[in-house]
């Protein structure tokens, strides 16, 4: 009788299970997959007419396409690159229904009245209202096939689950230059990462605001595996491409420092010299009891809480060289 109660738990069991595989499996869209289509690919009956048909009797985004053409993204789309895609429609979708009532007698009514022609932009693919996810599908239609950009982590990347979208950092209708540049980076960042801008403010920091380290030393944008898009497999990676000297390997290693170096380091600022989350001698005390620094038990009391720990153990990171005691990371 208990072996077939078991044998029954264990029927049930592997039902559940393998319902919750199925589920899992399963597609649930948020809409219907047409609908979605249309979304970001535009309305399904228009056509594809060019550039050139929508410039040719409307005047109004002239500068956007002198720029667009002067851009990267312009001559990969050119008619010499000989790649088979459409230049503005591309991303705003078929533009047949949107200049189908154009003509050239309209322009000209148009201008003796002084105003400026415009295309019917309500048949083309409505940005502003659209998803995050929707918007960004729209670029990575071109490139997630490109080696030039490193997308392949942004779908399960920070930016990507928490609905920043690739136009909220790239305006490629502001210029020829689409690309952001480094010196540009923070202040881009600071528009969602307020607290992280006000640890740049305090007295030891990265210098950031000085323009001569940037987000983009430490962290990838377009998502990573790593924890915080790090642009490095682990912190210690991260940080000692620049503070190669705290990389060791060393004989003798503080322990923590094979770890994380924000055990004992605020990475963006901190009111502590050298960017410590706690003032000397406290922080090593977390870890390290006191130990004796004088002769009376008033100078012990007094080097415990008075003292820089560094004063004595200078190479806190790691040394080669033996102290009293084994390696004691002095110098």
């Amino acid at each position: 009788m208990v072996i077939f109660r078991r044998f029954v738990l264990l029927l049930i069991i592997a039902a559940v299970a393998l319902a919750g595989c199925e589920s899992m499996k399963a597609a649930n869209p948020i809409m219907p997959i047409k609908e979605y289509e249309r979304m970001i690919i535009g309305r399904l009956d228009a056509d594809y007419v060019g550039t050139q048909s929508c410039l040719s009797a409307c005047h109004f985004h002239d500068q956007r396409q002198k720029d667009f053409e002067a851009s990267t993204m312009g001559a990969q789309l050119s008619k010499e690159s000989g790649l088979p895609l459409v230049n503005c429609e591309s991303c705003h979708g078929p533009g047949s229904l949107a200049i189908e009532n154009l003509t050239p007698e309209r322009v000209k009514i148009d201008a003796m009245e002084g105003k400026q022609t415009e295309c019917n932009f309500k048949t083309f693919i409505d940005m502003k209202n659209l998803p995050p996810t929707a918007k960004s599908l729209i670029c990575l239609k071109c490139h997630t096939a490109n080696a030039t950009f490193n997308l392949h982590d942004w779908n399960a990347g920070t930016h990507n689950i928490n609905d920043v979208t690739c136009s909220d950092c790239h305006d490629i209708h502001a210029g020829p230059d689409l690309i952001v540049r480094p010196r540009k980076t923070f202040e881009m960042c600071f528009k969602c990462h307020a607290d992280v801008e006000a640890s740049f403010s305090l007295p030891s920091h990265h210098p950031v605001h000085e323009e001569r380290v940037f987000c983009s030393d430490c962290h990838n944008p377009h998502g990573t595996v790593t924890d915080k898009q790090l642009s490095e497999p682990t912190i210690k990676a991260t940080c000692t491409k620049c503070h190669a000297e705290k990389e060791g390997p060393f004989i003798y290693e503080h322990a923590e420092n094979t770890e994380t170096c924000t055990t004992c380091h605020s990475p963006h600022g901190s009111i502590s010299n050298n960017l410590l989350t706690v003032q000397q001698p406290f922080l090593c005390l977390q870890c390290h009891s006191g130990h004796r620094t004088g002769a009376s038990g008033d100078a012990v009391s007094r080097g415990n809480r008075w003292t820089r720990c560094t004063d004595c153990h200078s190479h806190i990171h790691g040394t080669d060289t033996p102290g009293v005691s084994g390696g004691t990371f002095v110098q």
